[in-house]
């Protein structure tokens, strides 16, 4: 766990580029494909991180896993979390799939009210 505030930005600002690569790289490679977030509770870090790949529709995200895309996905997150320098004991637990299309119709398009019930793991 980071232990300063100074540490958890330093930690923050690793991950956001590394993922923003990785977010990119999806775009070019996975129809359907938006773009990606994280959550996490730096008191509870690594174990609380989480990251989330949205699609546009349900109809994309069921084309995307059913294609094995869950494993490009885990691939993207692994190489990100390396180049921020962040070790996690299995990457496929800290990475989720979802879908504009079923955010729109649970949480009326709300992510921080959906990532906050669906995702967050605190410690």
């Amino acid at each position: 766990m980071p232990s300063s505030k100074r540490e958890q930005a330093r930690t923050e600002r690793q991950l956001v580029s590394a993922l923003t690569q990785a977010c990119e790289t999806a775009k070019s490679e996975m129809p359907g494909f938006c773009w990606l977030t994280h959550d996490v509770d730096y008191a509870a870090f690594p174990a609380s991180l989480q990251v989330i790949w949205v699609f546009d529709t349900l109809a994309d995200k069921h084309a995307a896993l059913a294609g094995g895309l869950d494993e490009r996905m885990i691939e993207l997150t692994a190489a990100a979390l390396e180049e921020a320098q962040v070790s996690v004991s299995s990457v496929s637990a800290h990475v989720h799939v979802d879908c504009e299309e079923r955010c729109r119709l649970e949480n009326g398009g709300d992510w921080q009210q959906r990532i906050k019930r669906k995702y967050a793991r605190r410690g």
